[in-house]
């Protein structure tokens, strides 16, 4: 699978270290951005989600975004991805 899943976050929200490890148990590569770093990156998250910085914004190569989602929100999603790939 191409390394095209960007997860947008920072390093100090325990939703994000939740949905890091969730791919890493899968295999899964993706793109890591700190919104707190990057200006361009947080005024992005912020577009997408009404003006609000919620994270983990997660785009996918399929265009799916999911924005703090659930380990089994996150787990189905990445099961279709892998299903798809095959």
């Amino acid at each position: 699978m191409e390394n095209t899943i960007i997860i947008y976050g920072t390093t100090w929200c325990p939703d994000c270290v939740r949905a890091k490890n969730v791919f890493s148990k899968k295999g899964i590569e993706y793109t890591w951005i700190n919104i707190s770093d990057d200006m361009e990156a947080r005024a992005y998250v912020e577009k997408v989600n009404q003006g609000s910085r919620s994270v983990p914004t997660i785009i996918f190569e399929d265009g799916d975004i999911l924005v703090e989602p659930s380990n089994a929100e996150l787990k189905n999603k990445l099961e279709q991805l892998i299903s798809l790939s095959k």
